[in-house]
C-alpha cells in the first residue's frame, strides 16, 4: 500500500494511492496514519478496505509527511563509502547516529527555508525507514519485522552549523525548520521486494547531482534498525533516515550550496518523488 496524508498543514487527512495512481480518502477507515495504524493490526484494517469504494479525492492537494506522529527522527551518517570519501571522512566502523528534530519534518513538496544567515545549506536524498512495532535490542535477523514501510527523505543540512560550529554537534546543522521533507507516501514493507536494491537520485535545477542505489550502503537497513535499537527504544512512527550516496554540495570542487530560488527534485524507485523550492529565511 501507498499511504499518504493530504491537506493543509496541521489538518491533513489519511489517504491511499490506488492501483491507478489515484488518491482515495481513508477517513472512514482510520482517523490518521500514525503509530496506531502502523502495526500489523492497523495495517490489516486498512488492507481490508476496498479502494474502489473509498471516496476519490479531486484536484491536486498538498501532501504532508505520511506519518502523523514522529517521536524520534533518527539519522545514520556517512553510510555510503563514496559519500564518506567526498566528505573527507573515514569509513565508519559502526553506524554514525545523530538526531534530526521532529520539528523540521514537513511535506515532500513544501518549500525549504534557508536558516538566517546560512551560506552552506546542502541536500541529501535518503531512504527513510518507518518503524511499525516497538523495537528494543533486536538482532539484525529480526529487525525488518519491526518496519512498517519506507519513504523518501531529503536530509537537508547546514554544513557550517554541522561541521564548523564549536562543539562538534551534527544535530545543529540537521534540525533547522523545513530540513526534513518526508514522503510523498509511506510504502508498506510488503510492497518492496528488496530494500537493498533501490535506485535513488537528486537534481538541482534540473541538473543531476546524486545518483545511487541502496545496495551500496555500508550498513544495510536491518543493521541500522538493530543498531539504533540497542541505544534507544524505537516506537511506532519513528523514522530512521539511512544515509546518502555521493553528489552533495559539500563534495563538489569547489563546494556548491543552495540559494534562494533553487529547486530540488529527488526520488527513490518505488517510493515516489519530491520537489522543493528554496526560499529565504522568514521569521
Amino acid at each position: 500500500m501507498k499511504l499518504v496524508r493530504y491537506g493543509n498543514p496541521g489538518r491533513e487527512k489519511p489517504g491511499l494511492i490506488d492501483a491507478d495512481g489515484k488518491l482515495r480518502d481513508l477517513s472512514s477507515v482510520v482517523p490518521d496514519i500514525g503509530p496506531e495504524q502502523l502495526g500489523a493490526v492497523g495495517l490489516a484494517r486498512i488492507r481490508k478496505a476496498n479502494p474502489a469504494k473509498l471516496p476519490l479525492v479531486r484536484g491536486n492537494p498538498r501532501f504532508g509527511c505520511p506519518v502523523s506522529t514522529v517521536s524520534k527522527f533518527i539519522a545514520i551518517g556517512l553510510n555510503y563509502a563514496d559519500h564518506a570519501a567526498e566528505s573527507g571522512a573515514p569509513i565508519p566502523a559502526e553506524p554514525v547516529v545523530f538526531m534530526k528534530a521532529p520539528s523540521c519534518i514537513q511535506g515532500p513538496n513544501d518549500p525549504v527555508m534557508l536558516p538566517r544567515g546560512s551560506t552552506k545549506t546542502d541536500w541529501e536524498v535518503e531512504l527513510g525507514v518507518v518503524i511499525g512495532t516497538r523495537a528494543r535490542y533486536v538482532p539484525s535477523s529480526k529487525a525488518l519485522a519491526h518496519v512498517a514501510g519506507y519513504c523518501v527523505v531529503n536530509d537537508v543540512s547546514e554544513r557550517e552549523y554541522q561541521l564548523e560550529k564549536p562543539g562538534g554537534q551534527w544535530d545543529k546543522g540537521k534540525g533547522c525548520d523545513t530540513f526534513g521533507p518526508v514522503g510523498p507516501w509511506l510504502v508498506t514493507a510488503d510492497e518492496i521486494a528488496n530494500v537493498q536494491k533501490l535506485d535513488m537520485w537528486l537534481d538541482i535545477n534540473g541538473q543531476r547531482t546524486q545518483t545511487g542505489n541502496t545496495r551500496t550502503m555500508i550498513f544495510n537497513v536491518a543493521k541500522c534498525v538493530s543498531y539504533v535499537s540497542h541505544f534507544m527504544t524505537l516506537m511506532p512512527g519513528d523514522i530512521i533516515t539511512t544515509g546518502t550516496p555521493p553528489g552533495v554540495g559539500l563534495g563538489m570542487k569547489p563546494p556548491k550550496y543552495l540559494k534562494k530560488g533553487d529547486v530540488m527534485t529527488l526520488g527513490i524507485a518505488g517510493l515516489g518523488e519530491q520537489r522543493q523550492e528554496v526560499v529565504a529565511f522568514k521569521a
